[in-house]
């Protein structure tokens, strides 16, 4: 007879197992513990074993006769289930040990050694939250070039080209990699350029207001009724017009107030080469206020979690946002017009190019040119507070000193 579901739901333990059959070597085990164990008896070449089937409920009476018919097929062909079972488990811990999420954070612990730490943990926070979920558990060796354009789509679909693009670049690496250590054959995402199937995207300049907007944009800055660092850090990115990247990763060991200047090192900067800012005196007077708030020892700008990382760039994106200027204005829109108003105002271009740390590429020259011209610089930066402080206040402009 076979098993019913209320006559296996009925079955109470006794003080010993005992079996419950269903035919053909599928058994119900009853444990004193009450516990129903599914188990599968079979002879393979006269010799008498037996596979474990999960447990009932959470394997049902009809999925246990599912895994007696598949155990049966195997015998059909003269393959041992016992055998096939273990084979299986060792094939999906391969697959699993050489998953693309495996061999990504391999490729990133290498990668990352000679990166900049802010960069390496953007790329692997972008990996974890686009291309894991989708394509992380398949094994290198079964990556295809459709299973990778879909994670990469995915990206595009919700209007992020350029973070598609970047994941695109990040995953061809990977499979590099992969192909390298002789991990996979070769490589899907050689296969895909970002121009093949990715839209096109046209360059635009960053949102910036009119200079005549300034005024009321450092007057709503200082009533800001956000986070006083967020508020700080708005100050302190409109005195010294410095990227976004490069101001929320400030640490205070690179700050030199008895020189009134901030060091920047060269793995911080875009260009890879070391940078100075002078401080003007509202500089250090917004950077006392910073250090009054005592919110870290390392960095300027932490993280509201405390979690040892800095303050997020969308942080002062949506502070601008909040104030009012969605679309209108972005942390480097700062820079646009710090450049627009110095030079307007008679201020050498290379001064004003070498404050924007617009360097050329060649290492030996940049690595010169950062300390070029410091004391004109440190006048110019000193003008352009005093400028900032006057319009603030709305008080007539007078042309600067000599540039």
């Amino acid at each position: 007879m076979k098993l019913t579901d209320p006559e296996i739901k009925a079955a109470k333990p006794k003080e010993k197992p005992y079996s419950l059959p269903d035919g053909h070597g599928l058994v119900l085990l009853v444990q004193p513990s009450g516990a129903k164990w599914w188990r599968y008896r079979y002879r393979f070449n006269g010799t008498a074993k037996m596979l474990s089937m999960g447990v009932y409920p959470d394997v049902t009476l009809k999925e246990a006769r599912n895994q007696q018919a598949r155990f049966k097929e195997l015998l059909a062909q003269s393959i041992d289930p016992s055998l096939h079972r273990q084979e299986q488990k060792q094939q999906q811990a391969i697959a699993t040990e050489n998953s693309f999420e495996s061999i990504a954070r391999l490729w990133w612990n290498q990668w990352s050694a000679a990166r900049n730490q802010r960069h390496a943990d953007y790329v692997i926070r972008r990996l974890e939250a686009d291309i894991f979920p989708v394509i992380g558990r398949k094994p290198v060796t079964e990556l295809s070039a459709p299973m990778l354009l879909m994670a990469i789509k995915k990206i595009e679909a919700r209007g992020a080209l350029d973070i598609a693009k970047r994941a695109l670049t990040t995953c061809n690496q990977i499979m590099r990699y992969a192909v390298a250590h002789g991990l996979a054959e070769r490589n899907p995402a050689a296969d895909i350029k970002p121009s093949d199937v990715l839209k096109p995207t046209t360059k635009t300049n960053y949102a910036r207001l009119d200079q005549k907007e300034l005024p009321e944009l450092l007057r709503k800055i200082d009533a800001y009724d956000g986070q006083p660092l967020t508020k700080l850090a708005l100050q302190l990115m409109a005195l010294t017009f410095v990227r976004t990247s490069e101001l929320i990763g400030a640490k205070w060991d690179e700050i030199e107030l008895d020189n009134k200047q901030w060091r920047i090192p060269a793995e911080c900067m875009k260009m890879k080469t070391p940078h100075i800012v002078p401080l003007s005196n509202q500089a250090i007077a917004v950077l006392g206020k910073i250090k009054e708030l005592a919110a870290d020892q390392i960095l300027l700008f932490p993280s509201e979690r405390r979690d040892g990382n800095s303050m997020s760039n969308n942080t002062i994106l949506y502070a601008l946002y909040r104030l009012g200027y969605h679309s209108r204005m972005t942390g480097h829109g700062f820079r646009g017009i710090a450049s627009t108003i110095l030079h307007e105002r008679g201020y050498s271009h290379e001064h004003i190019e070498l404050q924007l740390a617009h360097a050329k590429r060649d290492q030996v020259s940049a690595s010169y040119n950062h300390a070029l011209y410091l004391e004109p610089r440190a006048r110019m930066m000193q003008d352009w507070a005093d400028y900032l402080e006057a319009i603030r206040a709305g008080a007539a402009i007078l042309p600067f000193r000599a540039a």
